[in-house]
């Protein structure tokens, strides 16, 4: 796997509204173990299309990673320009430095928010340019996500391509990973 997307819900779907959000922690830590093992196997580039959430998380993942994996390139292709122009003043700085530390950054439509069309075209573009999906979601928790996440599931069904779910009990098992390992170096 040379290309791998990765997506999932927006922060607002899963109830998280900072940064320094515990939640965001452990979401990082599942991407950053999922993006290590990839590096290892061969992966060059990681796609996001910059939603909040997720795909930016998954983005600021891989600029950490570029010390240690020089090689590995981040590449944000939003469904549309300007896509974070209704954001508000923090979100949109944020998106500004990651812009800013991306490889490569486009729109796939050239025109501002038209019609959904544009972000069932942008899932479509991410499936054929890349070798893979990791996608944060769990189907008992329905999001923006689970468009991508039916049409990869279909993709994948003609198409050699890997999808790859983190859901929620996974989340929840870095969690208690990260309590026992606090609670061994009290104990040491």
């Amino acid at each position: 796997m040379k290309i791998l997307t990765v997506s999932g819900y927006k922060s607002h779907e899963i109830g998280i509204y900072k940064q320094s959000d515990p939640a965001v922690k452990i979401i990082k830590k599942a991407i950053k173990q999922h993006i290590e093992a990839k590096v290892g196997e061969g992966l060059e580039w990681v796609l996001v299309s910059g939603q909040l959430g997720v795909e930016m998380w998954a983005a600021e993942v891989v600029i950490e990673l570029k010390d240690r994996f020089p090689e590995l390139k981040l590449a944000i292709l939003t469904a549309f320009e300007k896509h974070e122009e209704k954001w508000n003043e923090n979100n949109q700085e944020m998106y500004q430095q990651v812009v800013l530390e991306a490889d490569f950054v486009d729109a796939i439509s050239k025109k501002p928010y038209q019609n959904p069309q544009q972000l069932k075209n942008k899932n479509l573009f991410h499936l054929t340019k890349s070798d893979g999906l990791l996608m944060i979601y769990d189907e008992e928790k329905e999001g923006s996500p689970k468009f991508l996440w039916e049409m990869a599931r279909d993709w994948s069904k003609i198409n050699e391509y890997s999808v790859t779910q983190i859901n929620f009990q996974d989340l929840q098992w870095l969690v208690e990973e990260d309590q026992l390992d606090k609670d061994s170096s009290i104990v040491d």
